[in-house]
């Protein structure tokens, strides 16, 4: 369990109702270029959210995360973070944030406290000592803290060169925290993982935030990573296509499918073919219908059927349809 020291974020001036993220005609225009990198996208982050940016490559996502974490100046528009305005209050922004890149920012040869003393000495937490024994009681009980919450506090006296990809994040992730950043950003960060180590990066993450609060930020080419986000924006071409939550972005598109299948098909056929229901045939019908007519459906077919099964879109599903249109 994280202190109460530690669950606190100092320094930060957003309040419990107000958006610790909010981007209004958010532009990004690069010297020559012809269009908008960024298109004027608008969105909110309720605090302690977690929150997805999707879109697919040259969509307008690295160069909006890179102007929410100061790394890029936007061309106009308006950003503020936990409180702090973008444009004027930068350097007060930077220490609201905590950020994962897509690719490891690590020291190989240290160990892993000292890639974390490091980290904590470059943004004047705490001041710098040779030896870890040396740095103050309140830094070693904060590491081992994040540590333990992440399970590598028996690896932290070890040379990174020796760890795993999903060890790395996890110590990427616990260098990121020690300062109680207000947003953790997470920029792909489960590339190059195994399924076992994405899945156990995923279960501290979800931990992480139920501890310490922190509003979590992700862009990620893996969707499910996002179906259990509160809010997702969805861009292309550098304009916001879709937002809301999975489950409305779900319904607002794509209706469940029902899938059927008989003894008899070729009753089942005429059947539903007499109904006027288009449908495709494979391992069974398949039929996309509102979810308050499958009911009634099932209750006309005389038919037997040997299988009903129903199928909820995906958030994948949904993508793919609505890059399609756009």
């Amino acid at each position: 369990m994280l202190s109460q020291a530690a669950r606190t974020l100092p320094g930060t001036k957003a309040q419990p109702d107000v958006p610790i993220i909010a981007v209004e005609n958010l532009v990004k225009r690069y010297k020559k270029a012809e269009k908008n990198a960024v298109d004027g996208i608008s969105f909110t982050v309720p605090a302690g959210a977690f929150y997805a940016l999707l879109g697919p490559n040259g969509a307008g996502k690295t160069t909006a995360i890179s102007m929410l974490t100061t790394t890029l100046a936007p061309t106009s528009g308006t950003v503020s973070i936990a409180g702090y305005d973008l444009m004027t209050q930068a350097d007060l922004v930077r220490r609201q944030l905590g950020i994962v890149f897509q690719k490891p920012s690590l020291d190989l040869n240290l160990t892993a406290e000292e890639n974390v003393r490091l980290h904590a000495t470059l943004y004047g937490l705490y001041p710098y000592r040779p030896l870890y024994r040396l740095m103050p009681s309140a830094y070693r009980a904060q590491v081992h803290a994040l540590a333990e919450l992440l399970g590598i506090e028996e690896s932290l006296f070890k040379p990174v060169k020796t760890f795993s990809g999903g060890m790395k994040r996890k110590l990427e992730i616990v260098r990121s925290l020690l300062h109680r950043p207000a947003v953790l950003f997470l920029d792909e960060p489960t590339t190059g993982l195994d399924p076992e180590s994405r899945r156990s990066l995923w279960d501290y993450l979800r931990q992480v935030r139920a501890e310490s609060g922190t509003t979590i930020f992700l862009t990620t080419h893996y969707l499910e990573e996002a179906e259990g986000a509160d809010g997702i924006c969805i861009l292309n071409h550098g304009r916001i296509v879709s937002t809301g939550t999975p489950q409305q972005i779900k319904a607002a598109l794509l209706q469940p499918t029902l899938l059927i299948d008989a003894q008899d098909r070729e009753q089942l056929r005429a059947e539903l073919q007499q109904k006027g229901l288009p449908f495709e045939e494979g391992a069974g019908f398949s039929i996309t219908i509102d979810k308050q007519d499958i009911h009634h459906l099932l209750k006309s077919l005389a038919t037997p059927l040997s299988l009903i099964q129903t199928q909820a879109p995906t958030l994948e599903d949904v993508y793919i349809q609505i890059i399609k249109q756009d």
